[in-house]
């Protein structure tokens, strides 16, 4: 990029998230909502009006401020979140309110020194390719400095501002297809930790007026986040473990940073992993609501999901990793349920988008379905899931690339791997499936087991994933992969 060229920006598998005061400016901001008005008048929706809302991160009202001017200034009207919200609570705002779009200012679970500008669809999934592409087309052509918004103050005065409060509406749409009352009913008591994220508060709050008790940890405003990435994953949840190991508690509930991804921990304090939780959901779905549409899965999900499918006679559909596809595809195929390796799941009953407190909230239910059938703990379910739909000893680790150097190890990444594939890991011979999605390679070994090695979309890592039959084999296939990420 030369001396006084503007950014390029191009959206990833979940937004566009850069590093604040680096790539995250207001004027990228500024561009990147510029981008989102014009389509919304190309498409003769500016009356539709647009959503914005924003996370806890540093900054993030801020941001979503200087955003909401640029779409007024298109004499968009704006439903501007009161607080900071969990990022489904956009999509729900989208959907109720009929809106053009919704933009949610958030890094989700990136570090605490990034933040991000992501894109809902009238739909109130995440915003598809094509949509995606079309924005990133008009941002190209604008220039920062260039862009002047409407002072949000008077376009408040002049009623093109509307503050919502999501809550009300987001209990009415959650009871639709949840019992909350029946739940709040169960003698249980939950671990909830939203890692001091935007989810802070909004379980024990769903879940209130019974005989469960719902304590938060980890629940206040932090912008650094403890020193952790908010995601619902080791080592970032350990605090979360070492709490539920004394056995105070039935179920830990996990959310991340903007609370659109989910995590469960047993009661003796054991991580359930993200693909785990996905094969419960899928379960739950499928056994005890007795909903045989299709689920639909990314390439890093478990095989669980294609093993529970044959047992219940569902289709089973594989996309990118992205819930860009993966909400796109619910829509197609009429799919019951979407998920993606890290932790996020969406439901048609509910949002073809990730919603974090939805998915903890199912898995509460299905806890309470399973000691109605006489399995009374969390591990118990856990151990009946493996029964019926395999194994699955699963870990994913992250190579972290320097920036400078991203570009140049992801080209040489994938000419290795196509080129140069390994024929055998261990005993096991391996069947490639190269990716036409830009994800990498994924190997199959005979009995199931598989490895992939993909780039991620949203910070300057190579990510490598396995799933196996045991742990031996998943470490295994592990450190093939660490070794050919490394180089």
């Amino acid at each position: 990029m030369g001396a006084g060229e503007p950014t390029k920006i191009l959206f990833g598998t979940d937004g566009w998230r850069a590093k604040i005061g680096d790539e995250y400016t207001y004027e990228n901001v500024r561009r990147l909502a510029e981008g989102v008005a014009r389509v919304v008048v190309a498409d003769g929706a500016a009356s539709k009006g647009v959503v914005v809302a924003y996370d806890r991160r540093f900054g993030s009202e801020d941001f979503a401020i200087a955003a909401s001017e640029i779409l007024l200034a298109h004499e968009i009207p704006v439903a501007y979140s009161r607080t900071a919200v969990p990022t489904q609570m956009a999509s729900y705002e989208v959907v109720s309110r009929g809106a053009a779009m919704g933009v949610v200012i958030t890094a989700s679970h990136n570090p605490w020194m990034d933040n991000g500008f992501k894109v809902k669809a009238p739909t109130g999934a995440a915003a598809g390719p094509e949509l995606l592409k079309r924005i990133e087309a008009e941002v190209a052509a604008t220039r920062g400095p260039e862009l002047k918004g409407r002072p949000f103050a008077d376009a408040e005065s002049a009623g093109l501002v509307e503050r919502f409060d999501p809550y009300p509406g987001y209990r009415r749409f959650v009871e639709r297809n949840l019992d909350l009352g029946s739940l709040a009913a169960e003698p249980l008591k939950i671990l909830v930790d939203p890692v001091y994220g935007a989810g802070a508060g909004w379980i024990p709050r769903l879940l209130a007026g019974g005989k469960l008790q719902a304590t938060e940890m980890r629940s206040e405003r932090n912008p650094w986040f403890g020193g952790v990435n908010p995601e619902p994953i080791r080592p970032h949840i350990d605090p979360v473990l070492d709490a539920m190991r004394g056995g105070a508690y039935d179920l830990g509930l996990l959310l991340d940073g903007d609370a659109d991804r989910a995590g469960a921990v047993d009661e003796r304090g054991e991580f359930i992993h993200q693909l785990q939780a996905f094969g419960l959901l899928a379960y739950y779905l499928l056994e005890h609501r007795r909903d045989l549409r299709p689920i639909v899965k990314t390439i890093n999900e478990s095989s669980m999901g294609e093993r529970l499918g044959e047992r219940y006679g569902v289709k089973v559909f594989e996309t990118p990793v992205g819930f860009k596809y993966v909400g796109p595809k619910m829509i197609e195929t009429g799919a019951s349920l979407g998920g993606e390796e890290s932790g996020g799941y969406g439901f048609a009953m509910h949002l073809p988008e990730r919603d974090g407190i939805f998915s903890d909230l199912l898995i509460l239910d299905l806890l309470v379905r399973e000691r109605a059938a006489g399995r009374k703990s969390m591990s118990a379910v856990l151990k009946h899931l493996h029964e019926i739909a395999g194994p699955s000893h699963y870990l994913r680790i992250d190579v972290h690339i320097p920036r400078a150097d991203y570009p140049e190890a992801k080209e040489r990444l994938a000419r290795d791997l196509v080129a140069s594939p390994p024929s055998t890991i261990g005993s096991h011979p391996v069947r490639p499936l190269p990716l036409d999605t830009n994800d990498g390679v994924k190997f199959f070994l005979d009995d199931g087991s598989w490895l992939l090695i993909r780039f991620s979309g949203t910070e300057p890592l190579v990510r490598v994933y396995a799933e196996a039959s045991s742990a031996p084999l998943r470490d295994e296939l592990l450190d093939l992969g660490e070794t050919i990420a490394r180089g």
